[in-house]
C-alpha cells in the first residue's frame, strides 16, 4: 500500500520538468574515491516511507502542473553495480506492479559500476541511463555536464531528513540537491588481529605490538583519500568550494600551520616503523597485524584473521606537541541520480522509483542481499546492520570524519607525491622543521592553484 500511496501523492504534487539541454557546459573534473563493494544478488521487496513529490524549479526549466501528472509509457534504464542488478530489477518491478498507473513503463537494469557510470554519462548524457548509481566524488563532474536533474521540494526534504547528515550533504552541490543517497559505507577504519594488538585505540600501541610480534601494519599514506586522516585529526582543513555549475571556485586549506606540521611529523614517524607497510588492501597484504581498510574487504579480513578477526574505529596518536589526536579522514557514499528528462510524466516516475530504491526497507533489503551499508537513518538501526562488526566500526569512525567533497583530479596525484617523499625518505625525522614547512607550503600553494 505504501508503494501505491507514494505514486498517488506524487501525482497530486507539483513536478519539476528537468529538460534535456538545460545543463551547464562541462567544467573541471574530480579525482578518485577509494573502495568498492561487492556481493551476491538477492531480492526482497520493500516499502518506501516517503510521501514526497517535487516542486517546480524556475532555475531548471521547471513547470507546475495543477492537474495530476499523466505518467505515459516507455522504458526506464537504470545503471547499478553488477552485484545489485538482479536485486534492483526485482525491486523496480515490484514497485511498478504496485502502481498500476505507472504500468506503461518497463524497467531495464544494466551492470555499470559507480566509477564507470559518471564517465559514461558525461561522455553521452542523452544516451545514458535514466537513473544511475555513482560515487559521491563524481557529483561535481555530473552537474557540470548537465547529467543530473536537480531535486527540489518534498523530494529534497526526503533526502535531508531520511539519511544521515554526511550522505545528505554529499548529494548537494552549490546549495542544490542532485541525488538520492543509497549507501553510507565508503570509509576506512581499523581491521586487526586481536591476538597481536592489545589496544586498538592507540596508534603507538598498535605499532609497538606489531613490531614486537613481527607483524605488519598497513596504511596507504601516499593516497589522497587516506593521507588526510592525519591532517584532519590535528584540525587542518582541505576542502574545495564549487559553484552551481560544479566549477572549483576556492580551496580552503591551512596545512601550513603548527597543526599541519604535527600531522606531517606523525606520518613520518609511522613510516619509520619496521612494521609499517604502505597499502590498504587485505588481499595484497602479508603477515598482517593491523590494516586501515574499508568494508569492501571485510570478507578478506575475516579470512586473514580467522578467530582473531576484530574491527575498530581508527586509533588516536600523541603528536609531537604532546597532545592526543583522533585520526579522522573522509567518508564516502553511493548516490542515485536522475538524468534530465523531456517528459514530465517519465520524470515523475523516475523520482518515485529513485525514492523507493533508496527507502528504508529497500536499503535494509539491499544490505541483506549484497552487504551495502545503509545511509537511511532508520535502516541503520536494523538489528542485522547493527550486528555487522565492520559497519559498526565504520559508523564509529564516521563520527570523526568529513564527507568527501569534490576535489580536482590533480589533487590526488599531488597527495601521492607528498606521501612518496615520506616513503622514500626525502622527508624524514631528520628533516628540519623549516624544510617540512616548505614542503607543506608547496603542497598548499599547489592545491590553491587548482581553483584559480
Amino acid at each position: 500500500m505504501k508503494k501505491k500511496l507514494l505514486a498517488t501523492l506524487l501525482a497530486a504534487s507539483m513536478v519539476a520538468t528537468c529538460l534535456v539541454g538545460c545543463g551547464n557546459d562541462s567544467g573541471n573534473t574530480t579525482g578518485g574515491d577509494a573502495g568498492s563493494t561487492a556481493g551476491d544478488t538477492g531480492s526482497t521487496a520493500g516499502d518506501t516511507g516517503s510521501t514526497a513529490g517535487d516542486t517546480g524549479s524556475a532555475d531548471n526549466g521547471g513547470t507546475e502542473a495543477d492537474a495530476p501528472v499523466e505518467y505515459g509509457e516507455g522504458n526506464i534504464t537504470i545503471w547499478v553495480p553488477e552485484a545489485t542488478v538482479d536485486f534492483t530489477k526485482e525491486q523496480a518491478d515490484a514497485f511498478i506492479a504496485s502502481n498500476p498507473d505507472m504500468s506503461g513503463y518497463t524497467v531495464t537494469v544494466e551492470p555499470v559500476g559507480e566509477g564507470d557510470a559518471a564517465g559514461n554519462m558525461i561522455t553521452d548524457v542523452e544516451g545514458g541511463a535514466d537513473i544511475y548509481a555513482f560515487a559521491q566524488d563524481q557529483i561535481t563532474r555530473l552537474v557540470s555536464a548537465g547529467a543530473l536533474c536537480p531535486i527540489t521540494g518534498a523530494n529534497a526534504d526526503f533526502v535531508s531528513t531520511q539519511n544521515d547528515a554526511g550522505a545528505a550533504s554529499a548529494a548537494v552541490v552549490g546549495g542544490t540537491t542532485f541525488a538520492y543517497p543509497m549507501t553510507s559505507d565508503n570509509g576506512y577504519f581499523l581491521y586487526y588481529d586481536s591476538s597481536v594488538v592489545t589496544d586498538p585505540t592507540s596508534l603507538e600501541q598498535i605499532v609497538a605490538d606489531c613490531e614486537a610480534a613481527g607483524k605488519n601494519f598497513y596504511m596507504e599514506i601516499n593516497s589522497g583519500w587516506y593521507q588526510p586522516a592525519f591532517f584532519f585529526a590535528t584540525g587542518c582543513t582541505l576542502t574545495y568550494d564549487t559553484d552551481d555549475a560544479g566549477n572549483f571556485t576556492a580551496c580552503n586549506i591551512d596545512y601550513v600551520s603548527d597543526a599541519g606540521l604535527v600531522a606531517l611529523k606523525e606520518i613520518i614517524e609511522l613510516a619509520s616503523s619496521s612494521s609499517f607497510q604502505n597499502g590498504s588492501s587485505v588481499d595484497n597484504g602479508t603477515n598482517i597485524g593491523a590494516i586501515v581498510d574499508g568494508t569492501w574487504d571485510s570478507d578478506s579480513a575475516k579470512a586473514a584473521f580467522g578467530d582473531n578477526y576484530a574491527c575498530a574505529k581508527l586509533p588516536s596518536f600523541t603528536g609531537s606537541d604532546g597532545n592526543t589526536y583522533q585520526l579522522s579522514g573522509f567518508g564516502g557514499f553511493k548516490l542515485l541520480g536522475i538524468k534530465p528528462q523531456e517528459d514530465a510524466g517519465k520524470l515523475a516516475v523516475c523520482h518515485a522509483l529513485a525514492q523507493y530504491l533508496t527507502s528504508t526497507d529497500v536499503q535494509i533489503a539491499r544490505y541483506q542481499a549484497v552487504g551495502f551499508g545503509p545511509s537511511n537513518l532508520t535502516a541503520q538501526q536494523d538489528s542485522a546492520v547493527q550486528a555487522d562488526e565492520a559497519l559498526s566500526a565504520l559508523a564509529a569512525q564516521l563520527a570523526y570524519t568529513i564527507p568527501q567533497g569534490n576535489y580536482p583530479g590533480d589533487y590526488w596525484t599531488l597527495a601521492t607525491a607528498l606521501g612518496d617523499d615520506i616513503i622514500t625518505g626525502t622527508l624524514s625525522a631528520s628533516t628540519s622543521d623549516d624544510d617540512l614547512k616548505a614542503a607543506l607550503q608547496s603542497f598548499q600553494d599547489t592545491c590553491i592553484s587548482y581553483a584559480q
